[in-house]
C-alpha cells in the first residue's frame, strides 16, 4: 500500500459536506495552474482511485481482522476450559497472583436454551394460527396488465419520489495501464515539484 499522501488526496479525505469551498478553490487552482490539461486530469483522477485503493484495502483488512477476532475468540474459549481442566487435575480451584488477583475456576453448568420447531403448520394454520400479508411484489406485476390495473386500482397508491443526486465525476481508468496508478501520482507530483 502506498504510504505517501498527496495534497488534492488529502484534501478530498478531510472533506466535509458543508466546508467544499476550500477544496473547490483547490481544484481550481489544479484546473488553472500552468500544466499540461492532462497532467491536470492525471493529478485529479489518480487522487481518487487512490481513494478506491484504500477503500479496498481497508474492506479487506476488515475480513481479515474479522477472521483474527473470531479465531481469537474460540482460541481463548478453548485455553480458558483447557486451563481449567488441567487446574481441576491437580486440584487447585485457585491461584492468586501479583499482576492479577486471581485465577479461579468456575463450575461447570447446563445452560438451557429454549427451541422452537413447527411439525405440523398445516394443523396449526387450521387452528387459525397464521397471519396474511399482501404479496406485494405480485401485486406491482398485476399493475403491468390492463386487467390488473382495473382490479387493483382502487387499492392502491402510485406515487413517484424524486431524489435529487448530485453531479459528481467519474474516473475512467486507462486499459492496460503497465504503471500502477501510485507510480503515476508519484512520478506526476515530482513532475510538478522540479
Amino acid at each position: 500500500m502506498k504510504m505517501t499522501n498527496y495534497r488534492l488526496q488529502t484534501e478530498i479525505e478531510n472533506i466535509k459536506v458543508d466546508k467544499t469551498e476550500w477544496f473547490k478553490n483547490y481544484v481550481r487552482q489544479v484546473l488553472e495552474s500552468e500544466k499540461p490539461y492532462h497532467v491536470k486530469a492525471d493529478y485529479i483522477g489518480l487522487s481518487i482511485k487512490e481513494l478506491d485503493n484504500k477503500i479496498s484495502y481497508i474492506g479487506e483488512d476488515i475480513k481479515e481482522l474479522q477472521a483474527l477476532k473470531k479465531n481469537l475468540a474460540n482460541a481463548k474459549t478453548i485455553a480458558l476450559e483447557a486451563t481449567a481442566s488441567v487446574l481441576q487435575e491437580y486440584g487447585i480451584d485457585r491461584l492468586d497472583g501479583t499482576a492479577i488477583s486471581s485465577i479461579t475456576i468456575t463450575p461447570k453448568k447446563t445452560k438451557l436454551k429454549e427451541t422452537f420447531r413447527v411439525i405440523n403448520s398445516d394443523a396449526l394454520i387450521k387452528l387459525g394460527f397464521y397471519k396474511v400479508i399482501v404479496d406485494e411484489a405480485s401485486v406491482k406485476e398485476a399493475m403491468l396488465t390492463l386487467e390488473g390495473m382495473e382490479s387493483i386500482d382502487e387499492f392502491v397508491e402510485v406515487g413517484i419520489s424524486k431524489e435529487e443526486l448530485p453531479a459528481k465525476i467519474k474516473v475512467n481508468s486507462r486499459r492496460n495501464s503497465s504503471n500502477n496508478q501510485a507510480t503515476e501520482l508519484l512520478n506526476l507530483v515530482e513532475q510538478q515539484v522540479a
